[in-house]
């Protein structure tokens, strides 16, 4: 069972599907990447319910959730999520409503959310996809919602991949790159502009 690390909903348990067909970003591995977020947002010193306000994020295979609801509960909107199975979407509603966070749960593949004409612009796009499924597929899906300008010109792209995968072949435009490791999973980054790394 993963809880909410910080913000409105601070300390809530949430459910999580059960067997083998989802793997939770662990909480020590979801801290960090909020706090990479929040240094990237520069709102370290604001409350934890707010440091993430008027950050839109798209969380694509989302899985138990676990990542757009903390996003919510920092302040994060809109917060999309994006779950093909359908009872683990409906998961992520109900802990949605315990958590009363405002959060859009959309059933679909990220493939067949993709092909939707793009309705917004997000400024973190979150990819936390099965271990197994081939970079060159995450590569074709960036390179998608970067064609539909889904991602705002200071945005962030976030990449969850075990740590014996080889790095995802970015996009040329995205400029600044570098990750992180945590055991067997690393974290990418990378977003376009000459800032220094986080």
């Amino acid at each position: 069972m993963s809880r909410i690390i910080a913000g409105r909903a601070k300390g809530l348990r949430l459910a999580t599907p059960n067997g083998a067909n989802t793997r939770p970003t662990t909480d020590r591995v979801r801290e960090a990447l909020f706090s990479s977020l929040v240094t990237w947002a520069g709102t370290n010193d604001e409350a934890a319910a707010s440091q993430l306000d008027g950050i839109g994020l798209l969380d694509l295979y989302a899985g138990s959730g676990a990542v757009g609801l903390e996003a919510a509960s920092r302040g994060a909107g809109p917060v999309t999520l994006v779950e093909r199975d359908r009872a683990t979407a409906e998961l992520i509603r109900r802990n949605a409503r315990s958590a009363r966070l405002q959060v859009e749960v959309v059933t679909a593949t990220v493939d067949g959310y993709l092909a939707r004409p793009a309705g917004h612009r997000w400024d973190v796009l979150w990819f936390d996809p099965p271990y197994e499924l081939p970079a060159t597929v995450i590569e074709q899906q960036l390179g998608t919602l970067l064609a539909a300008s889904a991602l705002a010109g200071d945005g962030l792209i976030v990449v969850e991949r075990s740590s014996r995968d080889m790095e995802p072949d970015w996009p040329a435009e995205l400029t600044v790159r570098w990750s992180r490791r945590y055991g067997e999973t690393t974290l990418y980054y990378c977003r376009s502009g000459e800032q220094d790394q986080q």
